[in-house]
């Protein structure tokens, strides 16, 4: 494959992985708002900082964090937000269940977040196609 075409199929990379990503942390940010009060009680039972607030910021964080990278607005933002929580949820919840059955999903999810955060939203989210107008 030449050079020209390999860029081109490059730039969809990032459109996959938003939406693998996107999928997970709408799903599981919208079942917290749906079970605040024993999301709550998770985290203040995990040892979680200031629980009453950490749960609704996490909520708030995953689904916003997917909804923004699913669209491919502010990417590398959706991308952030999703990159805080699985460092938090690390430390806090799965370091201590060790990799294996513990943390290495957690790791994958940050990684393709922060993956994200340098490449941005790829083809066919909002920021590739405000480039694309721009570039007409």
């Amino acid at each position: 494959m030449d050079q020209s075409n390999q860029g081109k199929i490059a730039a969809y990379g990032p459109l996959f992985i938003r939406i693998g990503l996107a999928a997970v942390f709408l799903v599981h940010g919208g079942a917290k708002f749906m079970n605040m009060e024993n999301i709550t009680m998770f985290f203040t039972k995990a040892g979680i900082p200031l629980p009453g607030i950490t749960s609704w910021l996490v909520a708030i964080f995953e689904f916003g964090g997917g909804l923004l990278v699913l669209l491919g607005v502010f990417t590398n933002i959706g991308a952030a937000m999703i990159s805080v929580v699985m460092v938090g949820a690390m430390i806090y919840v799965k370091f201590s269940q060790g990799f294996m059955g513990g943390w290495e999903f957690d790791l994958v999810l940050l990684l393709m977040a922060v993956s994200l955060f340098f490449t941005g939203s790829g083809r066919y989210g909002v920021e590739d196609l405000q480039q694309t107008r721009a570039s007409v």
